[in-house]
C-alpha cells in the first residue's frame, strides 16, 4: 500500500509532548515539510528561545541552538553572519518575542537580517504559568490578569506582523492560522514564501501563526480551536502586510 501521509524527514521520529489541542504540533509539521521541500535539512540551523519553543531540538532533525529568553533573533543574527551558507530560522512565542525580546526582533528586522522568523501567537505565556503576554486579548483572564486584561493598566494587544511591516529592513511580513483546513493550506503557502525569501537572499521574513493554548485558556481543545477564529482573527486579521520584490532591499 502506498503511503500518502508520512512524517517529514526534517522531524525526528519521536512523539510530541504538547498538550491536546495545542497548535505547536501542526506548525512544527509545516516547518518540517518546508525544510524537506527545499532540501534544507542538512543546511539548517534553528534557534529556539525560552517557552514551548525551546523543545525545537527534540522534534527537528536539524542543528538547533538554544538562546536566552527573548534573544533568539540576536543569536540567529550571529549564526547567519558567521555561516551565511546556512538556512537560519527562529521559532518563538509571544511571551518571548513580543515581550522580553522586543528589542532583539525589532532591530534584527530593521537591519534586514537574512532570517526567517516563525512567531507563534497564542496570547499567553504558555510554558511558564499562563501569565499575560503582549498579545493577550482585552478582557482575557490570565494568572496575572485574573479580572481580564484592562487597557487602562495593561495597554492593548500588540499586532506584531503589522508593526514589523513598517520597518524598511523587513522584506516579508504575514499572519496565518491553522484552526481549519482552509487556513492551514494558506499557512503552508505563506510559510513556503517566507522560506523562499531567505533561500533567494531577499531579506528578513516574518510569519505569525495564530495558535490555541487550551491548557492556559482553560478550554477544551475544540473550544480553544474555535476561539482562534471567533476572537483572535477579528483582532489579528490574517493576511500579508508587506511583500517586497527584488533582492536584498531593492
Amino acid at each position: 500500500m502506498k503511503d500518502v501521509f508520512v512524517r517529514p524527514r526534517a522531524l525526528a521520529d519521536v512523539p510530541f509532548h504538547f498538550c491536546p489541542g495545542c497548535h505547536h504540533g501542526l506548525i512544527h509539521r509545516l516547518v518540517g515539510e518546508c525544510l524537506d521541500e527545499f532540501d534544507l535539512r542538512e543546511k539548517t540551523i534553528g534557534v529556539a528561545s525560552v517557552g514551548c519553543s525551546v523543545f525545537l531540538y527534540d522534534y527537528f532533525d536539524v542543528d538547533v541552538l538554544e538562546s536566552p529568553h527573548g534573544r533568539a533573533a540576536a543569536v540567529a543574527t550571529g549564526v547567519k553572519r558567521s555561516r551565511p551558507d546556512r538556512f537560519v530560522f527562529t521559532y518563538q512565542g509571544d511571551g518571548d518575542l513580543a515581550a522580553i525580546g522586543t528589542a532583539e526582533i525589532v532591530h534584527a528586522a530593521n537591519r534586514g537580517e537574512h532570517l526567517t522568523v516563525v512567531f507563534v501567537n497564542n496570547t499567553t505565556y504558555g510554558m511558564t504559568g499562563g501569565q499575560m503576554a503582549p498579545t493577550t486579548m482585552l478582557g482575557q483572564t490570565t494568572t496575572t490578569t485574573p479580572y481580564g486584561r484592562d487597557h487602562h493598566t495593561s495597554g492593548y494587544p500588540i499586532r506584531m506582523a503589522e508593526m514589523l511591516a513598517t520597518l524598511e529592513g523587513v522584506a516579508y511580513s504575514t499572519r496565518v492560522a491553522v484552526d481549519k483546513p482552509k487556513n492551514l493550506l494558506k499557512a503552508k503557502k505563506a510559510l513556503r514564501k517566507a522560506f523562499t525569501y531567505q533561500v533567494e537572499d531577499k531579506g528578513f521574513a516574518f510569519i505569525e501563526f495564530l495558535a490555541a493554548c487550551p491548557t492556559n485558556w482553560k478550554m477544551k481543545p475544540l473550544e480553544a480551536n474555535a476561539r482562534v477564529g471567533d476572537e483572535m482573527i477579528p483582532y489579528f486579521p490574517l493576511g500579508t502586510f508587506k511583500e517586497r520584490t527584488g533582492v536584498d532591499g531593492l
